[in-house]
């Protein structure tokens, strides 16, 4: 059995480990997340296989967008988070891709634009999109985790609805044609507290006000459930959508 304290925990986690990009592997054993039935790698793949143009949104440290090796000829990633923009400029320099941290001003210019977990800006994509070019994206829904809120007394983490039918009718609305839509919420299980505090740390706006220490009473309460439970299980919220810019009639 364990012998150290909460606070001992909570001290340990806000240290944390550091982050690069996306890559959240300081977690392992301590949450355990269940994935989405269908497996977005899987899903690209195809799509860029018979690309000759990609723009990846919102890109992270380019872990992912780097799995896709060899890309399109003209792949073209945006990342516009400072700590995240160095990252993926030296993970994908190697591969010819450049890193912008705006987007790309021209139009009618890619195949296939991805935006995992990224923005979704419905007109931007409709520009950029080649006649008959796809948009592949995987999203975090507004209800994502709201069970942590809620136990932390925490407000909600999204003050406006973000789920699949929103974002189809945006899309619908800039000129795209939305062929896939898939909604699903995979649980997530906190097996240690100090899982709990780095996620809100890496994840600043899950509850944005948090510190360890202005949430020390609701940090130490679900301490105990899970010493007492053996984790503390959430529900993520993830959504994938597909669409096709029309080609000209």
């Amino acid at each position: 059995m364990r012998s150290s304290r909460p606070d001992d925990d909570l001290n340990t986690a806000a240290a944390g480990a550091s982050m690069t990009g996306w890559e959240f592997a300081w977690l392992d054993g301590l949450a355990v997340a269940s994935e989405p039935s269908w497996s977005y790698p899987e899903i690209a793949r195809p799509l860029l296989r018979f690309a000759t143009s990609v723009l990846d949104l919102d890109t992270g440290g380019g872990e992912l967008l780097a799995e896709f090796v060899p890309l399109p000829p003209h792949t073209v990633a945006v990342e516009s988070w400072a700590r995240n923009t160095p990252i993926a400029r030296e993970r994908l320099a190697p591969f010819g891709v450049e890193v912008l941290t705006e987007l790309p001003s021209g139009e009618n210019e890619y195949d296939v634009v991805l935006s995992r977990h990224g923005r979704l800006p419905a007109a931007d994509i409709a520009r950029l999109l080649r006649p008959g070019g796809v948009l592949l994206t995987q999203q975090v829904g507004s209800d994502d985790l709201a069970e942590l809120n809620d136990a932390l007394g925490a407000p909600p983490p999204h003050p406006r609805r973000w789920d699949a039918e929103v974002a189809a009718a945006a899309l619908t609305a800039a000129g795209l044609h939305v062929t896939d839509v898939r909604e699903e919420h995979p649980a997530l299980a906190f097996r240690d507290i100090r899982a709990v505090v780095h996620h809100l740390r890496t994840v600043p706006w899950q509850v944005r006000d948090f510190t360890p220490q202005r949430y020390e009473r609701e940090l130490a309460r679900l301490t105990a459930i899970i010493r007492a439970r053996g984790e503390f299980t959430v529900r993520a919220h993830r959504f994938l959508l597909q669409a096709v810019r029309p080609t000209e009639a």
